[in-house]
């Protein structure tokens, strides 16, 4: 899961921009080609139009490198348009295709490239990479850069970073509570932490998992779940791996009630109404995005590795990358203006500035190397907690119905953590929906 802002203003903006996109056609693609094309030739930098989402730091500072790009060379000028989040930047891009008037280049997640590149709407970056002698996959977390890469070899995206969630506790909520934090290598460990916690009376809930399907699909993970079965023909997503973990943060939440989640609003406000219960001490801590890093105050707050689901397993939780994309609408000029782009923030420079800045996970493994981050981990080591957490991690496996598995994982998490359904009415329920759509896929 990503984390990201709640600047309504901001979004309102944006919206309106992404919307006078979608209803000016003649101001669409093949205009901006003409322009582009024009300029080039009369030295006159060439334009690349970027879609991308973020929390309300992300945005800056993506912006900041964005800046910084555009000052360095004198070739290329990129402008950027913001969305409210993933959903709808990948949303409004769809509809932006479909009317002539894509961005030369788009931040999404993996999933919803993927789609797209089976649509064959996104353009092969192997034709530029291998024509670059500075690009090294290898310097690249292969986690990361293998989900841009479909089953013919096709590079459709490359990683811009990385995340995977951890927990974030509340200090003083342990203290009180009496809990080493060196003490919880379950979730069950943290259950009991959660319960003490309430206990004190000094805080309203003792956890908050991040609403979504998120959290408890990486404690399945971490149970020996799996989505599928070996030979990819069934959805495996009401397994007792699966049902034992979701039962549990069902009871946790409604029976117990020593944890709670905030759900719906407009983007992620869900998301900083978690953060701030536990920045205002009402919560003793909450799993959340690596890249909520940026927006904690670590005089409050600590981080830690998600632990096992129990001492029969072993940490496991996902992670996953925010990749981007070059559509293939786009002329040359903007293909190539793109490319460059997108290696400047895969670079250790703006890696750094990324990482330090927001706390996403970096893709270049290079950026280890480099003395400024090295000195930054020295004096905030909790940035190295998502770090080590990845080289552990799992991956959610590539869904052939594009989505609809993980969506009916969705619906079966709002049925638990809101509506207060048993596990395995919610799970068994998704699976005959996700069961059916594989079915119709494997036909």
């Amino acid at each position: 899961m990503f984390s990201g802002g709640k600047e309504m203003n901001r979004k309102l903006i944006s919206a309106t921009l992404a919307g006078l996109l979608l209803t000016t056609g003649c101001t669409g693609t093949n205009a901006a080609t003409n322009s582009n094309q024009s300029a080039a030739g009369t030295g006159e930098k060439t334009t690349v139009e970027f879609w991308y989402a973020g929390g309300k730091t992300a945005v800056g500072v993506i912006q900041d490198i964005v800046d910084k790009y555009n000052e360095s060379q004198d070739k290329y000028e990129v402008k950027t348009v913001t969305q409210a989040d993933y959903s709808e930047t990948y949303q409004k891009l769809q509809a932006a295709i479909a009317g002539n008037a894509a961005p030369d280049l788009v931040l999404l997640q993996p999933s919803a490239a993927r789609t797209l590149d089976e649509k064959n709407l996104l353009t092969d970056l192997n034709a530029y990479t291998e024509k670059d002698s500075t690009f090294n996959k290898d310097d690249l977390i292969t986690a990361f850069y293998n989900q841009g890469t479909d089953e013919d070899g096709k590079q459709f995206a490359l990683p811009a970073y990385g995340t995977t969630q951890v927990l974030y506790y509340n200090v003083q909520a342990f203290k009180d509570a009496g809990v080493d934090p060196e003490s919880i290598q379950t979730w069950q460990d943290l259950g009991d932490a959660a319960a003490k916690i309430k206990a004190t009376g000094k805080y309203e809930y003792g956890w908050e998992p991040m609403w979504g399907p998120d959290n408890m699909i990486d404690a399945a993970f971490s149970n020996g779940a799996s989505v599928f079965s070996e030979d990819g023909k069934k959805v495996t997503i009401n397994s007792q791996e699966w049902v034992d973990v979701f039962e549990q943060f069902r009871k946790w939440i409604h029976e117990d009630k020593t944890m709670a989640i905030h759900s719906g609003g407009q983007g992620w406000e869900y998301w900083y109404a978690t953060i701030d219960d536990v920045i205002q001490n009402k919560a003793g801590g909450y799993t959340g995005s690596s890249g909520d890093q940026a927006d904690l105050d670590f005089n409050i707050v600590q981080a830690m590795e998600q632990p096992a689901w129990s001492s029969k397993t072993k940490s496991q939780p996902t992670a996953t990358a925010l990749t981007m994309s070059v559509l293939n609408s786009s002329s040359d000029e903007e293909k190539k203006g793109a490319y460059e782009f997108l290696r400047y923030f895969m670079s250790v420079d703006s890696q750094v500035t990324w990482n330090t800045s927001v706390g996403y996970v970096a893709v270049n493994k290079q950026i280890m190397e480099d003395d400024t981050y090295k000195a930054f981990l020295e004096d905030h080591p909790q940035a190295a907690v998502p770090f080590n957490q990845a080289d552990h991690a799992s991956l959610y496996p590539v869904d052939p119905t594009n989505g609809q598995v993980y969506d009916a994982l969705k619906i079966a998490a709002d049925k638990v953590e809101i509506d207060n359904v048993s596990a395995k009415e919610a799970l068994d329920e998704a699976q005959k929906t996700a069961q059916a759509a594989l079915d119709a896929v494997n036909k």
